[in-house]
């Protein structure tokens, strides 16, 4: 008021001055502008603080939101005992990728393997060279014979004329593991024992190595023999040595290798690199031996070597005795070799088999020695083929413009196939459980929880395992980087179902301390599935990952679902939802609740869900055809695709123009159900359709017709009327799930024939009978073909039951066991 009543006064004295006097108006309307500068200049300094503050927020956020992939979920680790807290699974054979390997469960561990080549066949380049897992390398068979998961294992492999027998025992003592002896004997095939290859020379080379985190030192010692031996120290092992013994047979020449490999993936090409040509005296032949010391400088004093390799050259017969010694053993009674170590074989051999007939009763349901040696084999491949690694995944999200490093983890898990998959895949492991819960139990709980510690803070657990370096060298860089909006079959709620049936009872207060870890991240993995992989339907779910504008593929492939290219909706679209991901929502909803009965906890929003989901009503008005009268995806689709190559260019004859879709018809949104096969029985395999539904009825007419997916030998994958049986997804991509037998999903069918064949309603006998039928053309096919062949197999044909895909597979397709002991 003050500046009010001045201002005025000023005015009344200046009243004779005209109104457009310079003096007059310049002096108010200074005063005025400088009110409102000053009124604007802070309202817009509010503004752009707000706006600046508000970009700070979103760039805040944003890094968040960025940060979010690669963040570990936040609460309880679900290992709580790990390395040498859990001594009896320190050592093992975790190196499923080798014909011959073992290693120890320590993020930094010394590995040690077998190399081997017969001089004679050694080609340029080191073709000849064994040593990981190749099917390159035609080998007529490998794979365990017997291993129980954690004392032994016995493994044959045949290579050309000779045979290999490989074994090893493990022996607990001490504070760093204990001590083992693996044995590699080598002689001919039985029927070749009068042959020219009788008394070939064999290379048998044994390693060991550090990787570059391993914190010790390993270099050569003489024991009191002629042979090399190793020592060394690791700060998980402590001081160890290692003696070879000529268990039998005549050594001809011995020769090692010391030196600083580049890598652990690089070991067989370290060794390429140091063979030489040498004679013992001039009149001796000359050998192929390793190098000796090969150390490059480090300034003044040499490096120290991380690779020390022993190559003993032998004639067949020959047998060669590896033992480890850990240096706080104490006192032995005897050493693990020789007539020792065949004693102590024998013994876990015949424990073995006796926990083995305990487990499974083959032998009560008239399985003979033959058919029981392929089920033990069958097993051992599942548990001999787990693996231990540690490493760091490549992730991305929509948030991140390139991809970033997950945290640094270690995961102990089965593998589909030590030649071609040999890590760890998120829904063949679900497949795997089902056959080591049985055998023990607490091996796969272990295994549960290694993989729930790989969930990030969203819920979400990569698909796909690449750890270390070794599991990096086997996979091209494409199939590297893991996606967060993409999801996979959530197969662990199978497993865990099946562990709630069978030990429900049994449970030990150490396991229930296990599913109580447990719990809140399956609620996190159920709650990112139940959001991100909606679909635009109430009720729907959509796998994400499809390729909307790839005009290469006849039909985009669906990685995410397990099922690869089986088709789906041509023409991929938001609104499209799909028949199986519904089903496997339902399931983990109705494992949830009964989890959280177990546990005492509330699950009624798991209850409600399940039954919401499980309701055919909801299902069938979701998925079901009445024209075709079948369970079916649904989405923007036309079978009028065909793949063409193009015409090239004028004057361009000579262009290679890869072929590509053509769309010869329109898509419409509709129900795929020209299509029949896996996908459309999901509400049978997961036991989700009403015991006296019709529907029911109909399901298990088209599974028995031999016209649509029914054969001797197994349910194929894709009916032989479906538009695209048998055909190429791209001229390079031949068909994978498009008609071949896989294993995995008979199991789930033969699994739901018992459930049926045992429940009330009007399809009991029909399943019964269907039961019996489907249950013995597979065990019969998978069988024979191992016979024959020396493999389990990826995958079979459905014309002829032959194996094909990748071998030796014993990740899914060992579920056979399961189907001969009727375990469900």
């Amino acid at each position: 008021m003050a500046r009010q009543r001045r201002l005025q006064g000023q005015s009344d004295t200046k009243l004779d001055k005209g109104t457009n006097s310079s003096s007059s108006n310049g002096s108010n309307s200074t005063n005025n502008k400088s009110m409102k500068t000053t009124s604007l200049l802070s309202y817009w300094k509010q503004i752009i603080g707000c706006i600046v503050l508000g970009i700070a927020v979103s760039l805040g956020y944003m890094g968040y939101l960025e940060t979010r992939v690669n963040t570990p979920f936040d609460d309880k680790k679900m290992v709580v005992r790990s390395g040498l807290e859990v001594s009896e699974q320190f050592w093992g054979s975790y190196r499923p990728g080798l014909y011959f390997g073992f290693k120890t469960r320590d993020p930094a561990s010394l590995v040690t393997g077998l190399m081997w080549y017969f001089p004679k066949r050694l080609r340029p380049g080191g073709d000849g060279i064994r040593h990981w897992c190749e099917q390159g390398d035609g080998l007529e068979k490998y794979g365990w014979l017997q291993h129980d998961g954690h004392s032994f294992g016995v493994q044959q492999i045949i290579d050309g004329a000779h045979v290999f027998d490989t074994s090893f025992v493990k022996r607990l003592g001490g504070a760093h593991g204990g001590d083992w002896t693996a044995r590699i004997s080598v002689d001919l095939k039985p029927n070749l024992k009068d042959s020219r290859t009788q008394n070939e020379e064999i290379s048998l080379l044994w390693y060991t190595a550090l990787d570059e985190e391993t914190k010790g030192h390993i270099s050569l010692t003489n024991s009191a023999t002629k042979l090399t031996g190793i020592k060394g120290a690791t700060s998980g092992l402590g001081e160890f040595t290692i003696k070879l013994t000529n268990h039998s047979g005549v050594v001809l020449h011995e020769s090692y290798l010391s030196t600083v490999a580049p890598g652990l993936h690089l070991l067989k090409e370290t060794v390429v690199a140091s063979l030489r040509l040498a004679q013992d005296k001039p009149t001796a032949p000359r050998r192929i031996v390793l190098a000796g010391e090969l150390l490059p400088e480090a300034g003044i004093e040499k490096a120290e070597p991380n690779f020390v390799a022993i190559q003993l050259t032998g004639k067949v017969p020959f047998t060669l005795d590896v033992v480890f010694e850990s240096g706080s053993f104490g006192t032995r009674q005897d050493t693990l070799v020789g007539e020792t170590y065949t004693k102590a074989l024998a013994w876990h051999q015949a424990r073995f088999t006796q926990r083995f007939e305990d487990t499974f009763g083959l032998q009560k349901r008239g399985y003979g020695p033959k058919e029981i040696g392929f089920a033990q084999a069958a097993l051992s491949n599942m548990v001999g083929g787990i693996g231990y690694f540690f490493g760091t995944s490549k992730v991305q999200s929509f948030y991140t413009k390139e991809p970033v490093h997950y945290w640094r983890a270690p995961l102990y898990t089965a593998v589909p196939s030590r030649s071609f998959f040999p890590r760890g895949f998120l829904w063949d492991e679900g497949f795997h459980g089902f056959l080591i819960s049985t055998w023990d139990l607490d091996l796969e709980l272990d295994i549960i929880s290694h993989w729930f510690d790989l969930m990030n803070v969203e819920g979400w657990i990569p698909r796909e395992q690449i750890l270390g370096v070794e599991a990096l060298a086997k996979i091209p860089e494409e199939f590297v980087v893991q996606r967060n909006t993409n999801a996979n079959p959530p197969t662990f709620f199978l497993t865990l179902q099946y562990i709630l049936r069978k030990y429900y009872d049994k449970l030990s207060e150490g396991r229930l301390a296990t599913l109580e870890r447990l719990y809140p991240r399956l609620q996190a993995w159920f709650a990112w599935f139940n959001t991100t992989q909606k679909g635009s339907v109430p009720g729907s779910y959509r796998w994400r990952g499809r390729d909307p504008l790839t005009n290469r593929e006849l039909n985009p492939k669906t990685l995410t679902s397990g099922l690869d290219d089986y088709p789906r909706a041509s023409h991929p679209t938001e609104n499209e939802y799909h028949i199986d991901l519904y089903c496997w929502i339902a399931i983990a909803a109705d494992t949830l609740a009964k989890l959280a009965n177990l546990l005492d906890r509330d699950g009624y929003k798991y209850e409600q869900t399940a039954e919401y989901l499980k309701d055919n009503v909801l299902m069938d008005n979701l998925h079901w055809s009445n024209y075709a009268s079948r369970y079916s995806d649904y989405g923007y689709h036309t079978d009028s695709v065909k793949l063409k190559r193009p015409k090239p260019l004028p004057r361009s004859q000579n262009q290679n123009l890869e072929m590509i879709r053509v769309t010869l018809k329109n898509p419409e949104y509709r129900l795929v159900d020209s299509t029949f096969g896996y996908v459309s029985l999901f509400p049978f395999l997961l036991q989700l359709v009403d015991p006296d539904s019709l529907k029911l009825g109909q399901i298990l007419d088209d599974l028995r017709n031999p016209d649509l997916i029914w054969t001797k030998y197994g349910l194929r994958s894709l009916s032989k009327n479906s538009p695209l049986y048998m055909k190429r997804n791209t001229e390079h991509d031949p068909p994978y799930w498009r008609g071949q037998i896989w294993i995995n999903i008979n199991f789930l069918a033969v699994r739901s024939l018992h459930y049926y064949a045992n429940t009330e309603g009007p399809y009991r006998e029909k399943s019964e009978k269907i039961y019996q039928e489907l249950r013995a053309n597979i065990i019969n096919n998978v069988m024979s073909q191992y016979f024959k062949t020396g493999y389990l197999w990826e995958q079979y044909n459905d014309e002829t039951g032959e194996g094909s895909g990748c071998r030796p597979f014993t990740g899914w397709t060992a579920l056979t066991v399961m189907l001969m002991g009727e375990h469900y």
